[in-house]
């Protein structure tokens, strides 16, 4: 079973996925990430792929995502990085990034990477979801991975129930339309739409990314989904903290601890 699906049929609520950029702040940092995220209990990671023009992505990713290039990171790096990453990580694996480097890998060979190295699933943000339908899913199933595709509070009724229909695993909710970054509270507006969400009774559980970064937000978004992603908080951390273990602890501080 893929273990995106596990993930989700043995814990409902409460889930916490952390997204990280492969290859920053140092080019040999995946792995340490990776293992400093499951000893301190992460339910599940995004590894990001670095990429020149991250539209999705606030600053903090964006620079991370620049300095991981200057550091020599690439997907063929990173596919040889995880190649044996089976061995020790054992919870769901997820890469996030954009087309434009999938394409130039070629889609079918990247998907055939991720299935040797053990990838559960993909988050890539610019992939229209009629070009999946049409162009990716056949090939993204033949190798197990789950796509997972992101709505908004502009993505309309129709189109959630179209992903819900034609994908697995879990849907992306973005909190807002703008890109991604800390925030301190979600605002009644964000949460309305939440409320929304969670009152349409879709087939797949959600989490909720965009804005993570305390107790607060994590709670909120968590009320009205399975769980929270969290992005920039943790990459802001890995650059000022001593040492992945020491962000990750720090993380699960704020995150745990009253405003």
């Amino acid at each position: 079973m893929n273990r995106i699906t596990s993930l989700f049929e043995t814990k409902q609520k409460d889930i916490l996925s952390v997204f990280f950029m492969a290859g920053y702040p140092q080019l040999t940092d995946t792995l340490p990430v990776l293992r400093a995220l499951q000893a301190n209990s992460i339910d599940m990671v995004e590894i990001g792929i670095p990429f020149s023009d991250p539209m999705a992505d606030g600053t903090v990713i964006q620079a991370a995502s620049t300095q991981a290039l200057r550091n020599g990171m690439s997907l063929r790096l990173l596919f040889e990085q995880l190649k044996d990453v089976r061995a020790e990580i054992h919870i769901p694996l997820i890469l996030m990034g954009y087309l434009n480097p999938v394409m130039q890998y070629g889609f079918e060979a990247f998907c055939k990477d991720c299935a040797a190295a053990g990838i559960d699933g993909l988050i890539l943000p610019d992939l229209p979801f009629a070009d999946y339908i049409a162009d990716y899913k056949d090939t993204a199933e033949v190798y197990g991975l789950k796509v997972i595709m992101l709505i908004t509070p502009a993505t309309s009724d129709e189109r959630i129930c179209l992903i819900d229909e034609h994908t697995s695993g879990f849907i992306y909710m973005v909190s807002s339309a703008s890109t991604t970054g800390a925030q301190s509270a979600f605002d009644e507006e964000k949460q309305a739409y939440f409320r929304r969400i969670d009152g349409m009774n879709l087939h797949n559980p959600r989490l909720v990314g965009f804005g993570i970064s305390n107790r607060a937000t994590l709670e909120a978004a968590s009320a009205y989904s399975s769980g929270g992603i969290v992005g920039s908080k943790f990459v802001q951390l890995l650059e000022s903290e001593p040492s992945p273990e020491a962000a990750v602890r720090k993380l699960l501080t704020s995150l745990r601890s009253p405003a």
